[in-house]
């Protein structure tokens, strides 16, 4: 698999050792020269005149159906948004939820959708209930005991007025991964059949979607993390039942299926698919400059390729860490992919992570610290290198001798 050339395009890494990907992947020279190539065409061919539709009309329906294909759903199930939240956020606030129904949302989600998911229970009089996965920290090598440890806790956590459950695919902070097709699934066989929420801001781009996105409800996604695509451009897979179930909230003219006009009396002025959910204007440029990037990465290796090389780097770094004294790794086991998520212990240094992000960034060493729990989190991609791997940690063990 040649990774080599994939991060020789990238001019964001040739001056520093990144780790950042799950906060934003680096976009390749040649995406980028797709996007101002395509900024060039619309001016040429003028912003708003009869010879720029077409070309819009081909830009729109060649990124959702990269994107439809991405997540093996048919192109009307594939909703264009500009990023995560926006695209967990405009389906779910078209729910049929009532008055007392339940959300039952895990204590890993994005502040992000958690907010939002207790927004609109106080405006609907819904309940919040809390889905315990944190505690969860078995590594991939125990990935079978990690599933039946969720099912079992949602099957405990489920009422009869569960609505809605928000799960991420692979959750931002532990790197734990969930089991949604088989989440899925047991919600189906649930009276109330609850709507299934999935963040996958982690997932695509990493592991292969597929089948999650497929059994989801809302399977919301971005281009910019771990595919290298710009940012501001991402999508949202629909089930069938969230087509003709959920309302469209953010309402503009893409909503419609008569954009030209808006008539009182029509009752029903939306279209029947995903674009039920897209709201108005988008910067064009972005699709295909994401398309692109999805290019490279086939180019570099299948799914199944890149998560090997993706898993066979954090399982090094998760190692090379859990060696060092007063480095504890959140995950007991190898990570499931690029996730590696630790704690710097009292006794090891008196530092506080803000000030570890600090220190290595000072020597453009770039991973991030995390809230809950708190923690710092470096992300392997297949454009990390056995350098990186290297200078990140020689640096973590000299930080934690320094506080011995």
């Amino acid at each position: 698999m040649d990774t080599n050339k994939l991060r020789s395009l990238c001019p964001a890494l040739a001056n520093k050792t990144y780790f950042n990907y799950g906060g934003q992947g680096p976009l390749p020279t040649p995406s980028l020269e797709a996007i101002t190539t395509s900024w060039k065409q619309i001016q040429e061919l003028g912003p708003f005149t009869t010879d720029i539709w077409p070309y819009i009309s081909s830009e729109v329906s060649k990124t959702r159906g990269r994107l439809a294909r991405l997540c093996n759903v048919p192109a009307h199930r594939l909703a264009l948004s500009e990023n995560v939240t926006t695209g967990c956020v405009l389906p779910l606030w078209g729910l049929p939820l009532e008055d007392g129904d339940h959300i039952l949302i895990s204590d890993c989600e994005h502040p992000g959708v958690v907010a939002a998911c207790h927004e609109l229970a106080r405006r609907r009089q819904l309940q919040v209930k809390t889905l315990p996965v944190k505690q969860l920290r078995l590594g991939h090598d125990q990935q079978a005991r990690t599933d039946r440890d969720v099912l079992a806790a949602l099957e405990q956590q489920l009422t009869s007025r569960t609505r809605l459950v928000v799960l991420s695919h692979l959750l931002w902070n532990t790197g734990q991964q969930m089991p949604i097709t088989t989440v899925a699934a047991q919600l189906q066989q649930h009276p109330a059949q609850p709507y299934l929420l999935v963040d996958a801001a982690q997932s695509v781009g990493q592991i292969p979607v597929a089948e999650a996105a497929e059994a989801a409800d809302i399977y919301a996604f971005t281009g910019h993390k771990w595919t290298c695509g710009p940012e501001g451009l991402g999508g949202v897979a629909l089930s069938e039942r969230m087509l003709t179930e959920a309302h469209p909230t953010m309402i503009g003219w893409r909503s419609l299926q008569d954009e030209t006009r808006a008539v009182a009396d029509d009752p029903d002025p939306f279209h029947h698919d995903s674009r039920r959910f897209e709201v108005a204007t988008s910067c064009v440029p972005l699709m295909a400059g994401l398309r692109c990037s999805l290019e490279l990465l086939e180019q570099a290796g299948s799914d199944g390729d890149r998560l090997e090389c993706i898993r066979t780097l954090s399982n090094q770094l998760w190692s090379q860490l859990q060696s060092i004294p007063g480095i504890s790794p959140l995950l007991e086991g190898p990570p499931p992919a690029g996730l590696v998520s630790f704690q710097m212990h009292a006794e090891a240094t008196a530092v506080p992570p803000a000030d570890v992000v600090k220190a290595l960034g000072a020597e453009q060493i770039w991973i991030r610290d995390l809230a809950d729990p708190i923690c710092l989190r470096a992300c392997t991609h297949i454009c990390t290198s056995e350098n990186d791997m290297a200078q990140l940690i020689d640096r973590i063990r000299t930080l934690s001798a320094m506080g011995r």
